[in-house]
């Protein structure tokens, strides 16, 4: 017979051989096999062995990656049948089997996240399973619940990932490409919980944290602030030290400087899960209400206390209303004692200014600009004159979270909290309107970014303030 015995399909980074001699074509995860046989010799076992060059997985490019995070988001998503955050949840412990397996598995062994020769879905998503399961004894409070997929569901995502190197991708290609993975799945009614890179990488620029500096986001949603400050000190390293120095550098900052709160239960093992996968920092992100008494929020972890971080950045939600009548806490804010409720982004300004150690904290936060403008929230500025000193405001355009499903017209505010007997008064504040922020309305690229021109203005006008002319 001029029939073949083996036939291998490939589509991207997805390559899946068969024994199409032996097997009925309507038998197809039973004729699943590793790879096609050298020399006709034994079909193996397994296709990807650690540390043998023939057999290890492969480094591939940033594209490629988002392209098999899309096949598995995909995968798992069924087209909508489940809901963004639970698809994400079951796709990112897929995702930690996958880093958690490339880490463990001895040298001269078969990694465990691959289809085996004539392994079916069941075989398969037992071995995952055995990973995940270990994993969550290990870390519970990013790992609370099982896999809820179908085994089927789970050989696929397989398929799509076993070949990847995942952890030794390069950690800026890794981190756009998970960004964007995220970004599908936070658009619309989930958009609360992202800000887009460039308003975040900006603030970063502005801040510039440092190994010393300890960083908090007590709204941290997805975590991009977090992570672009680690990245910010990882750059840092690797310009400035050897590889083994600058690794240790940025890794005892990212375990033990960088804080994040988030409300949202599930959202907060998103950040946690996100930070694993740029290289961990995830033990100091916890699930509460930042708003909360300070005494609550250290009976849960003893990090967070007043007058204690060097840089807070964050985008604090807007609109929501804490009534007096559901929060006590309402009485112990200067904003909040006197009224019967108040909104969740004035509160936040207080809280950070709390946060945020005498003379020396900085923050940059993300306001709505009635805050700024509005005759009835008079009261707010006057706050803000009273403990901080404005460093600067930047005004965003009207669609700078629009795509995220947020419309409200946004600025960028820049503080310094004041010491405790300082005073200052007639101060040059600096202040700019970006019109392009490297995006459009829509989400699309933007090659037009006027953040940069406004940084390096903002430095010409720190070297001399009152004689800054702008542009």
């Amino acid at each position: 017979s001029l029939r073949a015995k083996y036939a291998t399909v490939v589509a991207g980074t997805t390559k899946t051989a068969f024994d199409v001699a032996g097997f009925k074509p309507s038998e197809r995860a039973k004729n699943v096999i590793a790879d096609i046989p050298e020399k006709y010799g034994k079909t193996p076992q397994y296709r990807f062995i650690k540390g043998e060059e023939d057999k290890e997985l492969k480094i591939v490019s940033r594209d490629e990656l988002i392209k098999a995070l899309e096949k598995a988001r995909d995968t798992v998503w069924q087209g909508g049948k489940l809901a963004p955050t639970t698809a994400f949840d079951e796709v990112a412990k897929l995702l930690f089997c996958k880093l958690k397996d490339e880490k463990i598995t001895p040298k001269g062994k078969p990694y465990l996240f691959q289809i085996g020769t004539h392994e079916l879905p069941e075989e398969v998503y037992k071995r995952i399973n055995g990973i995940y399961l270990k994993a969550k004894k290990e870390d519970s409070e990013v790992f609370k619940e099982d896999i809820k997929l179908d085994p089927k569901i789970v050989y696929n995502v397989v398929e799509h990932l076993q070949t990847l190197a995942i952890n030794k991708i390069d950690l800026d290609a890794k981190g756009v490409a998970f960004e964007k993975f995220m970004e599908d799945f936070f658009k619309g009614k989930m958009g609360q919980f992202f800000t887009p890179r460039p308003i975040v990488q900006f603030c970063i620029k502005m801040m510039n944290p440092e190994r010393g500096n300890l960083v908090l986001d007590p709204a941290c949603g997805s975590g991009g602030f977090l992570l672009n400050a680690m990245d910010n000190v990882r750059l840092f390293a690797e310009k400035n030290y050897d590889e083994r120095e600058a690794w240790e550098y940025w890794h005892k900052f990212a375990e033990n400087n960088l804080y994040g709160i988030e409300i949202n239960d599930q959202i907060a093992r998103v950040c946690k899960m996100n930070m694993i996968i740029h290289d961990d920092g995830h033990t100091n992100v916890i699930s509460t209400d930042s708003l909360s008494n300070f005494e609550d929020i250290n009976k849960i972890h003893q990090g967070f206390k007043k007058d204690n971080f060097d840089i807070i950045l964050t985008n604090p939600p807007f609109g929501a209303i804490v009534k007096r009548t559901e929060k006590e806490y309402l009485d112990k804010y200067a904003l909040g004692k006197d009224k019967q409720n108040q909104k969740t982004e004035v509160l936040f300004i207080e809280r950070c200014i709390d946060f945020v150690k005498p003379k020396t904290g900085g923050i940059a936060i993300v306001l709505p600009d009635g805050i700024l403008t509005n005759s009835s929230m008079q009261f707010v500025r006057d706050l803000i004159m009273e403990r901080c000193q404005i460093l600067a405001i930047i005004s965003l355009p009207q669609f700078a979270f629009s795509h995220y499903g947020a419309g409200v017209k946004s600025s960028l505010v820049f503080l310094r909290r004041k010491g405790d007997n300082e005073k200052l008064s007639g101060y040059p504040i600096f202040m700019a309107i970006a019109e392009h922020i490297g995006y459009d309305a829509t989400g699309k690229d933007d090659p037009k970014n006027d953040l940069d021109q406004i940084f390096d203005e903002y430095h010409k006008f720190l070297k001399n303030p009152k004689n800054y002319d702008g542009k």
